[in-house]
């Protein structure tokens, strides 16, 4: 049993790798002849409005699913030893498969009718991703995760229904209408739901229930970026209105700081990089409301690699060091797993845009179109307070893992020499080494020149260090976690600024509050008497007493009497008149 599941998963890697090369190599095709392929037939002809089912196979789409399958390969392939004796191996092999199906026609149709196809297959294989552990804890978040994201599906179904006065559902085609705006909110909706983007942010770190590889591909590089390839497609249409712009940014800076403050709070290992990836949510769409939609794909695609990369080396972690996830139990790592620590360092310092990383092209060059444009000096200090942010917590996580010695379990027999770990987690640290000049070299050529002064080219460094040394300070101080520093500001942080109970405990408070009464004062008060069973009772009771009486001698008697009188009376009345 088990070495079926670990074959399937093998060549279900390899297959998808290849599909990644072979995607990879036509894209270097297309780029080099300049070609762009459409591909449509007709479904059905109704009257003005035509139902198509189209195929676009363009440089952004394709680049998009080289790097999905990449990742899914890599993370399939780490599966195998960290899943290795699971019962169901091979339907979570499965239900990744079906991953992939559902992002690729995310990805590769431009019809937003048969775009639901991906959309909804991404939702529900979520769902079943997150619950794959079937415990009360899995079905909790993956009833929130369902939930949430079906806010976004009601939205895209919205926007379908909109679209039928232009006639199509072509999103490279939208052009401005009489319910434009009504659009605009519908599809911004849409993507801010699958991108966890605030308020819509409490489904994220909760769907961390699922298996670490689900998060790391599903939760961390492709799934919720799915909001943002949407934006990124329909952006031509979306930017005709500047309120889309302000309004995104005004969402975006706000998920940027909430998340990083919260992940500095955070003591579970998971939730960090879970919060994290929403912090870098939000920075892909703060570069949109830029109007930079290919600076927020570049971003996409370092931050996806990084992320994946990020969420392994957890995974090798907690499997070694027996499914611990809490941050206080562990530490000092790096003589005996040197492979995962490593990985797991280069991933925070390319979070963290250190220079001549991954992520330093993307983040740097987002920051410094910022400043370049004219922005109030609110918007001016979360940014870049954010920024400080990120670097505090992956320093933090850098330096428990490294030197921490606050540990309960002595995990005596750490290693991480297992190959089908170390190998796609070698993969994909040379492509959070080298993907950020890689891809700005072939992809992404901005020509735009960005002059600033020194001290304002210099600020997201001196931020990012700024926060380092945060990190290291809080890594280093005992007490982070005691009551006097975690009552309101800590608590109010870790629970997202209590999103995490707005979006569940008090939604349902107050209906169960108000069924309560009902049933305390209804079922069990008034109903008692004057419902079913209380008019039952009383037709019962009643209908005793008449029997009693109609069979007594008492009542037999009184009866002639009675009849005896109307006799008399009606006898007196007949001869007297």
């Amino acid at each position: 049993m088990f070495w079926w599941g670990y074959y399937l998963s093998s060549v279900a890697s390899f297959f998808l790798y290849f599909l990644s090369f072979f995607v990879g190599t036509m894209l270097i095709k297309m780029l080099l002849s300049g070609k762009v392929y459409f591909v449509e037939w007709c479904l059905m002809d109704f009257l003005p409005v035509d139902v198509n089912m189209s195929f676009v196979f363009d440089w952004i789409g394709m680049s998009f699913s080289s790097l999905v399958l990449f990742i899914s390969a890599s993370v399939l392939w780490f599966s195998s030893s960290y899943m290795e004796g699971d019962l169901n191996l091979r339907r979570f092999i499965w239900l990744v498969l079906l991953f992939v199906a559902s992002m690729n026609l995310l990805v590769y149709i431009p019809n937003l009718i048969a775009i639901l196809l991906g959309w909804d297959g991404l939702g529900l294989v979520s769902f079943l991703l997150v619950i794959y552990y079937q415990n009360y804890k899995s079905f909790s978040a993956g009833m929130l995760t369902v939930l949430m994201n079906r806010i976004g599906d009601v939205m895209l179904l919205l926007s379908i229904g909109w679209f039928v006065v232009q006639g199509h559902w072509n999103i490279f085609c939208c052009f401005s209408s009489t319910y434009s705006f009504v659009l605009m909110i519908c599809v911004m909706l849409a993507a801010m739901t699958k991108s966890a983007q605030i308020p819509f942010s409490s489904w994220l770190p909760a769907a961390m229930a699922a298996p670490t590889p689900v998060s790391a591909l599903v939760h961390s590089s492709t799934l919720v970026t799915a909001g943002v390839f949407l934006l990124i497609r329909f952006f031509n249409f979306l930017s005709e209105y500047e309120y889309f712009c302000y309004l995104l940014m005004f969402i975006s800076v706000i998920t940027m700081f909430m998340a990083g403050l919260s992940a500095n709070m955070e003591s579970d290992l998971k939730k960090i990089i879970a919060l994290s990836t929403l912090s870098q949510l939000g920075v892909m769409m703060f570069s949109l409301s830029m109007s930079l939609p290919l600076l927020a794909l570049f971003h996409l695609y370092t931050h996806a690699l990084f992320k994946a990369l990020l969420f392994l080396c957890a995974g090798s972690v907690i499997h070694a060091c027996q499914h611990v996830q809490d941050l206080r139990f562990v530490g000092s790592l790096s003589m005996q797993m040197p492979v995962s620590i490593s990985c797991l360092n280069i991933a925070n310092m390319a979070l963290c845009g250190s220079p001549f990383l991954a992520g330093f092209y993307s983040k740097d060059m987002i920051l410094e179109s910022f400043v370049f444009n004219p922005w109030n000096f609110l918007m001016f200090f979360m940014v870049f307070l954010a920024t400080g942010f990120t670097a505090s917590y992956s320093i933090r996580l850098s330096v428990i893992s490294l030197w921490n010695t606050f540990s309960f379990f002595p995990f005596h027999n750490l290693s991480d020499e297992d190959y089908r770990m170390i190998t796609p987690m070698m993969f994909l640290v040379t492509g959070a080494i080298i993907s950020g000049s890689v891809f700005s070299w072939f992809f992404f050529d901005f020509f735009s020149l960005i002059m600033l002064p020194m001290i304002l080219k210099v600020f997201a460094l001196f931020s990012t260090i700024t926060g380092g040394i945060l990190g290291w300070q809080i890594s280093n101080s005992v007490n982070v976690f005691s009551k006097s520093n975690f009552s309101l500001f800590g608590y109010s942080s870790v629970s997202m600024w209590y999103l995490v109970y707005l979006s569940t405990q008090y939604i349902i408070y107050f209906p169960l509050k108000l069924s309560f009464n009902f049933l305390y004062f209804l079922d069990r008060g008034w109903n008692e008497i004057f419902g079913g069973k209380g008019l039952g009772l009383i037709t019962k009771q009643s209908s005793s007493y008449v029997i009693s009486w109609q069979t007594s001698i008492y009542m037999i008697y009184m009866s002639l009497m009675v009849m005896s009188y109307v006799i008399m009376f009606f006898i007196m009345l007949v001869f007297f008149n």
